[in-house]
């Protein structure tokens, strides 16, 4: 799905303009990168989390020479879904 359609999607769906759908969208998705930025876990019960990790620094290889090459710790975004979202995409079936 792309954003265009996601907006299309999220206004019908709430009775509102594309332009309030779509700011409400940006404001939630600058809230979680607020919030990650900070480490700070957020948590939509029914749909899941999203969470900061952190990477090491490490050294890997260049694929073409070969080569070891310095990589830098970084931090990283985790997204775990709640077991309501997990069992919505997992229907148990029953015969």
């Amino acid at each position: 799905m792309t954003k265009a359609e996601m907006i299309d999607a999220v206004a019908a769906k709430a009775n509102v303009s594309k332009a309030d759908a779509e700011r409400t969208l940006g404001a939630f998705f600058d809230q979680v990168v607020a919030s990650a930025k900070k480490d700070d876990k957020i948590a939509w019960p029914g749909f899941g989390s999203f969470s900061t990790g952190s990477r090491a620094a490490r050294t890997g290889r260049n694929p073409q020479t070969g080569e070891p090459v310095k990589i830098k710790a970084s931090k990283t975004m985790k997204f775990t879904a709640s077991t309501t979202l997990k069992a919505a995409l997992n229907p148990t079936k029953k015969k």
